[in-house]
């Protein structure tokens, strides 16, 4: 099997590190992190060892050659910028996996009702990535674990190991079935979902509330959700999030003081939006948060929290 890790960092190269010991992985990744890759491997740091592989790594897809599967796991904002560069990976049968935070750019792909084939403009300005890389090569995922590039080259592995995989019809496909089958091989928890839109929602409702929250207070995850004051309004922003999701017809198998919770178990931990705002990094706003904003608009539901939170934290992101 052949697959192409879009993006290969913390994320993208744990996946890279254990896929490579059984199937033909190239690495896409650049800067002093590509070029450690090349000289002495991708080490990763996972069970107390130190593993060591060498998958293909190169920053030019151009010469890599048509694959089964292409994973993407650039944050969802640096998509755009490397689109038109992914046509050079694609053959006839090629299925692209966005390995992404929040919602994914073919969300109304196939989707029954009014909204069908919608394309949303917060996470696909202008369609590009669903002209280019077409919505029928899509394959949704959910991605639980928690990693870090903690120097070039060197990926350590904080926490769990799921990847919930489905397609956007519900279908249990061949092409969904032999990539959880080359994920659990590889030492992966990779259930297929029928309703991969229902998991999608279930791992946005703490995203579009604590991140948020986090980059505009500095507060760690057990902070927000143990202080009475954020946890209101985190609460109440996870409420109106539940009601666009219901509106398009999003079941929540938890309610949202078991979703706080399971964030509050995390204990001290900085959620990806405040180690971004700390390291000077764009942050992860239209993704996570104006998406849901757009779909509210679309299904006439409203969001006063959200919109609050979204235009602090907009301004927060201009000023750094």
């Amino acid at each position: 099997m052949r697959i192409c890790i879009y993006g290969a960092g913390a994320i993208g190269g744990y996946l890279g590190a254990q896929l490579s010991q059984r199937h033909d992985v190239t690495l896409i990744a650049r800067g002093p992190h590509l070029e450690a890759m090349k000289r002495d491997g991708l080490r990763l740091r996972i069970g107390g060892e130190e593993r060591v592989s060498h998958p293909r790594c190169t920053d030019d897809p151009s010469g890599v050659g048509p694959q089964d599967y292409v994973i993407i796991t650039l944050k969802a904002h640096s998509v755009p910028a490397i689109v038109d560069r992914l046509p050079a990976l694609f053959g006839p049968q090629t299925c692209v996996v966005t390995a992404v935070n929040g919602i994914p750019w073919w969300y109304f792909y196939g989707l029954d009702g009014p909204f069908s084939n919608h394309r949303l403009e917060t996470v696909d300005p202008g369609g590009r990535q669903w002209d280019v890389i077409g919505p029928e090569r899509a394959l949704g995922c959910v991605v639980y674990p928690a990693c870090e590039l903690v120097e070039p080259g060197v990926v350590e592995h904080q926490s769990d190991n799921k990847f919930s995989i489905g397609e956007p019809n519900g279908e249990r496909s061949d092409r969904a079935r032999q990539l959880t089958e080359a994920l659990v091989e590889a030492g992966f928890k990779a259930p297929l979902r029928p309703q991969i839109r229902n998991e999608i929602w279930v791992k946005l409702w703490g995203n579009l509330s604590f991140n948020p929250i986090s980059a505009l207070t500095l507060a760690t995850l057990d902070e927000i959700a143990t202080d009475p004051g954020t946890r209101a309004v985190a609460h109440a922003m996870m409420a109106e999030a539940q009601a666009v999701g219901e509106e398009l017809g999003v079941r929540f198998a938890v309610d949202i003081d078991k979703r706080i919770a399971a964030a509050q178990a995390v204990g001290a931990h900085k959620t990806s939006m405040l180690q971004d705002l700390e390291r000077g990094r764009p942050l992860e706003i239209d993704v996570l948060v104006s998406a849901v904003l757009e779909m509210a608009r679309l299904v006439e539901t409203p969001t006063p929290t959200l919109d609050t939170v979204h235009a602090l934290i907009r301004q927060r992101a201009r000023h750094g």
